[in-house]
């Protein structure tokens, strides 16, 4: 009978972590997609880190474009950050997490701008939130902010940098 209780108790977290791991990666795998088919049709616009751009085009408008996200940390990449805190190496768990979310958050700040011909001055920033249950349990995720100026040129001029960028 003992030996059923401790079955049963090292069963459960384990079909967890599993079950985890396939929800996770689909989960993953359908937003990693839904980014990729949004890449696609916002890549003519270009985000870049200068503060300086071809000030010889007149500018019809400037403003703040923000895009924020909020990634959550699985029970999988917790798991398994977990393995690698004790014997220390890559977590490559979390790369996947930090990469969806900066990309998450580069193409919400596009499309806050959907008029926007060029992103200037882009700056991304991070944090982790991290916060225990009253049990210890550790639930965390990743906040990914991105900000830039929005500029949009004239008309005539916007449809010739376009022109140029695809060409």
């Amino acid at each position: 009978m003992e030996l059923v209780i401790v079955a049963a108790q090292y069963t459960l977290p384990l079909l967890l972590v599993v079950f985890a791991f396939f929800i996770g990666k689909a989960i993953e795998l359908r937003h990693f997609k839904s980014i990729h088919t949004r890449e696609a049709t916002s890549g003519y616009r270009p985000a870049i880190t200068s503060r300086q751009w071809d000030d010889s085009r007149a500018v019809e408008r400037a403003e703040l474009a923000q895009g924020s996200v909020v990634v959550s940390i699985d029970y999988f990449k917790r798991f398994m950050g977990g393995l690698y805190n004790l014997v220390g190496g890559r977590v490559r768990s979390f790369e996947s997490v930090l990469d969806r979310g900066r990309r998450e958050a580069l193409l919400r700040m596009k499309e806050s701008c959907p008029d926007a011909d060029i992103f200037v001055n882009l700056r991304i920033e991070r944090s982790m939130l991290a916060s225990t249950t009253p049990r210890g349990q550790y639930l965390g995720g990743i906040e990914v902010l991105a900000y830039s100026t929005a500029v949009r040129y004239r008309r005539e001029q916007a449809d010739e940098i376009r022109t140029a960028n695809t060409g």
